[in-house]
C-alpha cells in the first residue's frame, strides 16, 4: 500500500492507494461508501415497473412521434399502458434511473449590455459528465490510464504531467443552427470526451464517447456592428468558464472519480485539446482584429486564464478537416482545374471506380475531398507539367503521413520530407499560372493553412497523432447529438426548460436501453460470477473489429448475443476470420455467399458467360502444373458453381489487432452497362514463396463441384474456390519517380507456337493466393476521348499505375513499407 500522492490535499491521512500496472493507483476509502459504476448504481433500483413492455413503447413513442402524435395514440380505444398522456409518459421516462448529470438553464446577463432576446445558457456540469464518462463500463476495455506508447499518452505532453493521475478533457464546439422556427436559433454546442477514451473509439460520433455538455446562446447585442463579436466573444468565454469551474478545480487539486471496474481514482482533469475551425480558435486564443488595433487581446477573461496545464498554444491543437483537407479543396484542387481544365472531368469519369466530374462543384464534404485525393496525382498524368504534377503528389503525401494513426520517429521525418519536397517543386504551380487570386495570377503562397503545416512534426510530438483531433468528430455531433431537440419543441415561453427535459429523457433512454439488454442476459457463466456486469468486461476477447462505432453494441454482442439486435445503432464490422476462407498465413481472410451466382455450370456454359474461349485449356494447364495430368481425363465431368464477387479482409497495416472493414472484389460477367464485365483488381502473392506478386484483374471467381447425386468425388486439392485471373507485370524495377506509384502492364502470351499468341495471358490461382484488393488508374497519354467511360476503362488502356494513394491502408503498404528504411523505427 502506498500513502496518498501529495496532490491529494484534503484527504484523511488513512487514506491509502495501490499501484495497479495497468489502470493506475486504486484509493481505499472508508469514510465513503463501496465505489460503483453507472450500471451497478441501476442496479440497486426496483427496476420491474420499467423492464416490462410498457418500457419499449415509451421509448419508441417518444423517439418517433410528436407530442401531439403521442397524446393521439394514448387516447385509442386499444391502448392500455399505465401512462395515459404524454406527460405521464415523459414522467415516466424522467424516472428511469441512471440518466446522468441534470440538464440546467441558466440566464445571463452582461453588465452595461442589452440583447434583443434574453440570454439563455443550456449547460450540465462538465466535471459530473467527465466522472460519468470514466465510470461507463461500456469503455472499460477501451480506457488508458498511465502514459505508455499510444496516442495522447506517447506524446511529450502526457509525460509531462506523468506524476499526476490524469484524465485528459477534450472539449469540441462550433456554432450551427438549431431550429428553422424562432427565427433560426443559433447556438454554440460544447461537447467534451476524455483522453482516457482510446482514439478510434471516440473518433466515432456513434460511439456516444463524445457527451454535450452545453448549448451556448449567440444572441444579438443593441450596439454597434462593430462590437458584436466582441461582446459575443465575452460571453462565449464566460459561459465555458461557468461551466467546467469544477473541472478547473480537479485539474489543481484532484477529484476521487470511480473508473469502469468499481475502483477509486485520486485524478485531475487537465484541458488536451479544443477541436474547433480556425475562426473559433482565434476566439479561443482571445485574438480579435478591433481590439488589437489598441494592443488589446479582446476578451479579458479567457475561459482558459485559470486551468492548470492550459496553454491556447498547445490545447488548440492543428486540426485535420479544415487545415489539410479544405486546403486541398480551396488551394491544390484549384490549381489542377487551372491546369487541366475540362479534361480533369474526362479522365475522372474514365476510371473502373469513378468519381463523376468535380470542376464545378462549389462546396463538397470531407469525404468527398477525401475520394478526390486518392485518385488525383494518376488522374494528372498526361495533362500537367511534370514538376506541377511532383508539388501535388508531395502536398497528397503530406496530407497521408500526417493523418497516420500511429507515428514513428521515421514517418515524422517522412512527412517532413514531403512537406520540404512541395516547397522544392511549388515554383511549377507558379510558372503553370495556376495560383489565382481575386486580381489575377498571383506569384506567392501566403496561405496562412500553408504555414500551419511547418507546424505539424513539433505538434504530433506534444499530442499525438493529429487524426484523434479531427473537426469531422465534432461536424457529425452537430448532426447527431444537436438539432434532433430543438425540432422536438413547441414555441412556448418555456423553450429552454422543455430542451433541457429532452435532453435529461434522451439519455436516460439510451442508458437503460443498454442496462436492460444487460440485465437481460441469458449467459450461464455471467449468471454465475458474482457481479455480471463486472465479470463482462473481464471477458471480453481481444481482437476487435477496426470500426467497432459503438462499443456499447460491441460489448452487448459478446455478452448477450440475443439481445444485440434490439439495440439500435451501427452493426459492428462483420468478423470473417472466425468463419471465412482463411490464407495459409492466417494474414487474410475470405467470404463468398453460401449460395453461389449460377451453380453447375458446364465448362462450356462458364466460358460463354464470361466470354472466355480459353477456360478449359487455362484449367487443364492448371491441372497439369499442379501435378495431376493423370486427371484430365475426369475434368470432362465436373461443373463449375460461379460466384459474380468475394470479400477480402485483413488486418489493420497500423495495427495488427484490428480488423479492417471487408472489401468487395467484383468479378461481373459482361452485361449491357459492362460489354467486358465488371472485374476489379487483386494483388497475388503465391503461396510457394518463391514468385513475385503480381497484379491481376479478376474474371470469375469458380469452384468445381460435380453433378446432383453423383458419386463422383471432387479430387481433394480442387475442392477449394479458385480466380480465373488477367495478369499485369511491373514496369520497370521501381516506382515511377514523380509519383512515386508503381507501374503496370498486361502480360500477353509471348510463346509464338500457342494458339493465342498476342492475345492476353490467363491463369488460375487459389482464392487464397489474393492478398489485397487494388485500383488501377489508367496512365493517359495525351488528350482523351470523353466518351471513354467507366465500363471499359480496364479493357481499352494496358498501361496503369497502381494506385499508392486508394486508400491510408494501401498508402502505408505500398507507399511506406515497401521503402528501404535504414534503421528501425522508435515509436513516440
Amino acid at each position: 500500500m502506498l500513502p496518498a500522492p501529495k496532490g491529494l490535499k484534503q484527504a484523511p491521512r488513512h487514506v491509502k492507494g495501490q499501484y495497479h500496472p495497468t489502470s493506475g493507483y486504486h484509493y481505499i476509502l472508508p469514510e465513503r461508501p463501496s465505489p460503483r459504476n453507472i450500471f451497478q448504481e441501476m442496479q440497486e433500483h426496483d427496476l420491474q415497473p420499467q423492464l416490462n413492455s410498457e418500457w419499449s413503447l415509451g421509448r419508441f413513442l417518444v423517439e418517433n412521434l410528436s407530442q401531439t402524435q403521442i397524446d393521439q395514440f394514448l387516447k385509442l380505444e386499444w391502448s392500455r399502458p399505465s401512462f395515459k398522456s404524454k406527460d405521464e409518459l415523459f414522467f415516466f421516462l424522467e424516472s428511469l434511473p441512471g440518466r446522468g448529470p441534470k440538464w440546467q438553464c441558466t440566464e445571463f446577463r452582461i453588465k452595461g449590455y442589452e440583447s434583443v432576446q434574453p440570454i439563455y445558457l443550456i449547460w450540465r456540469d462538465a466535471l459530473e459528465v467527465a466522472k460519468q464518462l470514466f465510470a461507463n463500463p461500456v469503455y472499460a476495455n477501451h480506457m488508458c490510464y498511465d502514459p505508455h506508447i499510444e496516442e495522447f499518452w506517447t506524446s511529450d505532453g502526457a509525460w509531462s504531467i506523468q506524476e499526476l493521475q490524469s484524465v485528459p478533457i477534450i472539449m469540441a464546439s462550433d456554432k450551427t443552427p438549431v431550429t428553422r422556427h424562432m427565427g433560426g436559433l443559433e447556438m454554440h454546442p460544447l461537447f467534451l470526451t476524455l483522453g482516457n477514451i482510446q482514439s478510434d473509439v471516440r473518433m466515432k460520433a456513434t460511439s456516444h464517447a463524445w457527451r454535450c455538455v452545453a448549448f451556448m446562446p449567440t444572441p444579438t447585442f443593441l450596439v454597434n456592428s462593430d462590437y458584436q463579436t466582441l461582446l459575443q466573444s465575452r460571453l462565449w468565454h464566460r459561459c465555458v468558464d461557468f461551466i467546467t469551474s469544477n473541472l478547473k478545480v480537479a485539474a489543481r487539486i484532484g477529484e476521487f472519480m470511480v473508473d469502469p471496474s468499481a475502483h477509486w481514482h485520486h485524478c485531475f482533469t487537465p484541458l488536451i485539446s479544443h477541436i474547433t475551425d480556425l475562426p473559433e480558435q482565434l476566439m479561443i486564443s482571445c485574438f480579435n482584429k478591433e481590439a488589437k488595433k489598441l494592443h488589446l487581446s479582446g476578451v479579458h477573461l479567457p475561459f482558459w486564464r485559470n486551468w492548470r496545464f492550459a496553454n491556447p498554444a498547445t490545447f488548440l491543437t492543428l486540426e485535420i478537416l479544415h487545415t489539410l483537407h479544405k486546403f486541398f479543396f480551396d488551394h491544390v484542387l484549384k490549381w489542377i482545374k487551372e491546369v487541366m481544365g475540362h479534361e480533369l472531368d474526362v479522365h475522372f469519369r474514365s476510371q473502373h471506380k469513378r468519381i463523376g466530374g468535380v470542376s464545378h462543384v462549389k462546396q463538397m464534404t470531407g469525404r468527398e475531398h477525401r475520394d478526390i485525393q486518392h485518385t488525383i496525382v494518376p488522374t494528372m498524368w498526361g495533362a500537367a507539367p511534370p514538376d506541377f504534377i511532383r508539388a501535388v503528389c508531395t502536398m497528397i503525401d503530406f496530407i497521408y503521413l500526417a493523418q497516420n494513426p500511429v507515428h514513428t520517429l521515421t514517418s515524422i521525418r517522412n512527412m517532413t520530407y514531403a512537406l520540404n519536397e512541395f516547397h522544392c517543386y511549388k515554383h511549377a504551380i507558379i510558372a503553370a499560372e495556376a495560383q489565382q487570386g481575386k486580381s489575377g495570377v498571383k506569384d506567392d503562397f501566403f496561405i496562412p493553412k500553408l504555414e500551419l503545416m511547418q507546424s505539424f512534426a513539433r505538434v504530433i510530438q506534444h499530442v499525438g497523432s493529429l487524426v484523434q483531433y479531427s473537426a469531422d468528430v465534432s461536424e457529425r455531433l452537430l448532426i447527431t447529438h444537436c438539432k434532433h431537440p430543438f425540432e422536438k419543441t413547441s414555441c412556448q415561453k418555456d423553450f429552454v426548460k422543455q430542451i433541457a427535459r429532452i435532453l435529461d429523457r434522451e439519455e436516460a433512454i439510451r442508458l437503460f436501453e443498454v442496462y436492460t439488454l444487460l440485465s437481460s442476459s441469458s449467459t450461464t457463466a455471467l449468471r454465475q460470477s458474482g457481479d455480471p456486469l463486472i465479470n463482462a468486461i473481464v471477458t471480453e476477447d481481444g481482437e476487435v473489429a477496426a470500426t467497432e462505432t459503438d462499443p456499447a453494441l460491441s460489448w452487448i454482442s459478446r455478452i448477450n448475443p440475443e439481445a444485440q439486435k434490439r439495440l439500435h445503432g451501427p452493426q459492428p464490422v462483420h468478423n470473417h476470420f472466425l468463419k471465412g476462407i482463411v490464407s495459409d498465413d492466417a494474414r487474410v481472410t475470405f467470404n463468398v455467399t453460401l449460395n453461389p451466382s449460377r451453380k453447375r455450370l458446364a465448362a462450356s456454359d462458364l466460358q460463354s458467360l464470361y466470354h472466355i474461349p480459353d477456360f478449359l485449356p487455362v484449367f487443364y494447364d492448371f491441372i497439369t502444373m499442379s501435378g495431376h495430368a493423370d486427371l484430365n481425363a475426369q475434368l470432362n465431368q465436373l461443373l463449375f458453381n460461379v460466384w459474380y464477387k468475394f470479400r477480402i479482409q485483413l488486418h489493420s497495416a497500423f495495427n495488427e489487432r484490428s480488423i479492417m472493414p471487408s472489401q468487395v472484389v467484383q468479378a461481373d460477367p459482361p452485361s449491357e452497362a459492362f460489354p467486358s464485365g465488371h472485374c476489379d483488381a487483386v494483388l497475388i502473392g503465391q503461396s510457394d514463396g518463391n514468385t513475385r506478386p503480381f497484379v491481376a484483374q479478376v474474371r470469375a471467381v469458380f469452384q468445381p463441384t460435380t453433378k446432383k447425386y453423383s458419386s463422383m468425388e471432387v479430387p481433394a486439392f480442387l475442392n477449394q474456390v479458385f480466380v480465373l485471373v488477367q495478369p499485369f507485370s511491373f514496369v520497370g524495377g521501381d516506382p515511377e519517380p514523380l509519383t512515386g506509384m508503381w507501374r503496370v502492364q498486361r502480360s500477353r502470351n509471348v510463346d509464338l507456337s500457342h494458339p493465342r499468341y498476342g492475345e492476353r495471358l490467363t491463369v488460375i490461382v487459389p482464392l487464397t493466393d489474393v492478398t489485397h484488393g487494388v485500383e488501377l488508374i489508367p496512365i493517359y497519354e495525351g488528350p482523351l476521348n470523353k466518351n471513354v467511360g467507366c465500363n471499359m476503362s480496364m479493357e481499352l488502356f494496358d498501361n496503369f499505375f497502381l494506385n499508392s494513394f486508394a486508400d491510408k491502408e494501401m498508402y502505408h503498404a505500398l507507399a511506406v513499407a515497401l521503402d528501404a528504411v535504414e534503421t528501425t523505427s522508435e515509436p513516440l
